[in-house]
């Protein structure tokens, strides 16, 4: 998995609290903002206004957190204004790579091996851990966010005013109930999973495994009689949480230890999986196998064999 310390990488994991063997998520580094006229957003500095073709955004297909963003991109109908690159789905040394494969995209920028090197080239003494989503600014040649929960609220209104779908993801009319469940949503369900599965203690992982379910019960018999989690509409938050969701049978269930139950289990949360997929332009977004085989063939500290099981059963099907 690896990391940049001042601008070199080391092929090292380094995720887990020693002593407790709980996992611990870095806080994105690059934290500037895209916005209609080029004024500052909520963090970082201005100077980066919304202009089709301006823009690139570096994703894995695999990874949930880059994955929202690519969903926000496809809804505002942005597939054009914003190019998109690719890495391989296959993580080991060097961390995330442009080598070749299906679905994946030569770096454009550099013609670079590897994500590390578009970090140091935005800041050659970075140091940290070199995660998607990356937007990249081609007028200033350096990357914007890499924050995902930035990207995907920027791509939702930032390009209104250069041809975007008229979509509101986030309401203003119910921001603070979005904020709130957003944040209970993130802790237990889409970082929940990784904390369980990346838990080096059994202690770490209870800590974990228990919030996880508690909060998905909660979703369940919150969308009960309803179609999205709030309001009448598609916001953000069905966004965040859907793209664990969809990953959450196929990877988490076993590979993470979170087989309490799956999705297939719950009736409401299985249907809104089904009806975020299905609105035009999500299902181009997803690729099973660029998810299945880079969390069974990355993570060789849990599966070290890199064996890719055959189920379960989809819960999309045909996906």
């Amino acid at each position: 998995m690896g990391f940049l310390k001042n601008g070199v990488w080391h092929d090292e994991w380094d995720h887990n609290d020693e002593e407790s063997g709980t996992f611990e998520r870095d806080e994105s580094a690059f934290r500037n903002w895209v916005t209609p006229d080029g004024s500052a957003g909520p963090t970082g500095k201005a100077g980066f206004k919304a202009e089709p073709g301006r823009y690139r955004l570096y994703i894995s297909l695999a990874c949930p957190w880059a994955h929202r963003v690519n969903v926000a991109r496809h809804l505002k109908g942005l597939t054009d204004a914003i190019e998109l690159v690719v890495v391989h789905w296959l993580m080991k040394e060097g961390g995330w790579s442009f080598r070749s494969g299906e679905c994946a995209t030569p770096d454009p920028l550099m013609d670079a091996d590897n994500l590390h090197q578009i970090y140091t080239a935005a800041k050659p003494d970075y140091s940290g851990h070199v995660t998607v989503p990356v937007l990249w600014d081609t007028k200033t040649g350096t990357i914007v966010n890499n924050e995902s929960a930035d990207l995907l609220r920027m791509l939702g209104s930032a390009f209104d005013e250069c041809g975007a779908k008229p979509l509101d993801l986030y309401p203003a009319a119910h921001r603070e109930e979005i904020d709130a469940l957003n944040d209970r949503i993130y802790g237990a369900v889409n970082n929940g999973v990784y904390k369980a599965g990346f838990a080096t203690s059994q202690s770490a992982y209870d800590e974990a495994i228990g919030p996880l379910f508690t909060v998905l019960d909660e979703l369940e018999n919150r969308l009960e009689g309803r179609d999205w989690l709030i309001g009448d509409t598609l916001t953000e938050t069905d966004i965040r949480l859907w793209t664990t969701l969809i990953r959450f049978d196929p990877v988490y269930h076993t590979h993470f230890k979170c087989n309490v139950r799956r999705i297939a289990d719950y009736p409401n949360l299985a249907a809104l999986t089904r009806r975020l997929y299905a609105l035009d332009g999500v299902a181009e977004t997803v690729n099973f196998h660029h998810i299945r085989h880079h969390y069974y063939e990355s993570h060789t500290h849990i599966n070290p064999n890199g064996i890719v099981p055959k189920g379960p059963v989809p819960l999309i099907p045909g996906a």
